[in-house]
């Protein structure tokens, strides 16, 4: 009985220690990397300098499926706006993002809005600066019709 309860507390012992080496085996899932990412080191954002994309931009926009028309873009620290003059809109740009080369903006249309019988609906814009040029992609979607247009602004 006595060489019984030896075997029975070398085994648990041997669980015990096999079952730590085990564990390592696997790789850490998703609770693990997020607990060992939140006490990295937050990372530096890096944005397109401000220097590089405020300013007045002007140009036309090139609509997949349509005639260009004008557009106009004003960035400053305190936001943007955009004019369409060939289609008698403006909107008024929020920042949502950026990167080290690209900015993206949510377009919410002031005049001229479509739900209201105008020609502009609101949509996103994406920036970013090509040599002396700024680079303009625009995304909305009417009435379930993906809209895209885009062109290269010079500035005023």
């Amino acid at each position: 009985m006595l060489k019984a309860c030896r075997y029975c507390a070398v085994a648990c012992v041997l669980l015990a220690v096999a079952g730590g080496p085990a564990t390592a085996q696997f790789p850490p899932g998703p609770e693990d990397q997020e607990q060992s990412s939140s006490k990295a080191k937050p990372k530096r954002t890096t944005e397109p300098s401000a220097a590089t994309i405020n300013g007045s931009w002007s140009g036309e926009l090139n609509q997949v499926g349509s005639q260009p028309y004008r557009f106009d873009i004003t960035i400053n620290a305190h936001g943007a706006e955009t004019k369409y003059p060939d289609l008698d809109c403006a909107g008024r740009l929020t920042r949502v993002g950026s990167t080290k080369s690209y900015a993206f903006f949510v377009e919410v249309i002031t005049k001229g809005q479509a739900d209201k019988g105008g020609r502009c609906p609101d949509g996103t814009i994406t920036v970013a600066r090509q040599g002396d040029q700024l680079a303009v992609g625009w995304f909305g979607s009417v009435q379930g019709n993906t809209i895209v247009a885009y062109g290269n602004l010079k500035k005023k």
